[in-house]
């Protein structure tokens, strides 16, 4: 059985203010095949989101170049909880309207400062005008519409979304996941989804109709090589925390599992199992199934 990728390259990102390396920083692991087709592995760790993203379209281009077709999985949120983009009234389809008004709104300076929490207040006051759904961050930057504590109450807002709650029942890891309303404190990915998704946006457009990004673009269904004609890159949101195994002497834990997913997926794909996984989530009504489709997005291997 052929494989569907050459190249498995996976992206754990940081919010992280100032230049960072080590755990809780940007992490960027490359699974790629040999001369020989035998698997090795590589792991960078960019201190700024800049540096991370120059060397990432330099991978990929590289990767390219050797005729590989590439999977790119990124930990962080590729879609909101249903709602927030009715909720901001914006137009076209709730994903895409989300990553146009992100990459509209997030400054994220090459020294790593950005304005990741004044966005959050204004699209609390959008929606609600509130200090609600968003909620968390520094005393410095609390104002009316965003708070340093959980508020008693986030409204009809759903507080995790479907892919999540499917996360917290099937894998014991993943039930200490947080909510993307949530911006600050240890384990939040909101503040990676809000500067990750303009920096993702930017690189997929260069692609052009060679990137796919599942499965707002794709819709779900098992992937066959028919479908993939033309696409050099397909990306997806992925979820390092469910692949299980131990860590290499000295690896920090964001280095572990970026090394873990994109061996679990490269091997998944050796074995023809791979494809399996971009089918739709079994568990799903059909209208829970259009939300993933087009405005939350899925977590592969959920």
């Amino acid at each position: 059985m052929s494989r569907l990728f050459g190249a498995y390259v996976i992206v754990d990102y940081s919010a992280a203010e100032g230049k960072k390396t080590g755990e809780s920083s940007v992490w960027i692991g490359v699974m790629k095949r040999d001369i020989r087709f035998r698997l090795t592995y590589q792991s960078h760790n960019p201190a700024t989101r800049a540096e991370a993203i120059t060397l990432l379209n330099s991978i990929l281009a590289d990767l390219h170049k050797r005729g590989d077709r590439i999977f790119l999985g990124l930990d962080f949120a590729l879609g909101f909880p249903r709602g927030t983009s009715a909720r901001l009234q914006l137009k076209g389809a709730p994903w895409a309207g989300m990553w146009e008004f992100l990459a509209k709104n997030i400054v994220d300076k090459a020294d790593n400062k950005n304005n990741r929490f004044q966005v959050a207040a204004k699209m609390n006051r959008l929606m609600t005008n509130e200090a609600y759904p968003f909620w968390g961050c520094p005393k410095s930057d609390s104002q009316k519409w965003l708070s340093t504590l959980k508020p008693d109450s986030i409204g009809d807002f759903p507080e995790f979304r479907l892919t999540e709650d499917q996360a917290r029942k099937q894998h014991k890891k993943a039930q200490a996941a947080k909510s993307l309303w949530q911006m600050h404190g240890a384990g939040v990915v909101a503040g990676q989804t809000m500067l990750g998704i303009p920096a993702i946006k930017a690189l997929a457009e260069a692609f052009g109709d060679k990137a796919r990004i599942w499965p707002f673009q794709t819709g779900f269904g098992a992937l066959t090589e028919e479908a993939l004609e033309g696409v050099s890159t397909l990306i997806a949101e992925v979820y390092p925390a469910i692949y299980d195994g131990p860590a290499e002497a000295g690896e920090v834990k964001d280095a572990t599992g970026v090394r873990l997913a994109a061996q679990a997926l490269a091997e998944a794909d050796d074995k023809g199992q791979l494809a399996a996984l971009f089918a739709a989530p079994k568990a799903l009504s059909e209208t829970d199934l259009t939300t993933a489709s087009e405005e939350e997005g899925w977590i592969l291997g959920v």
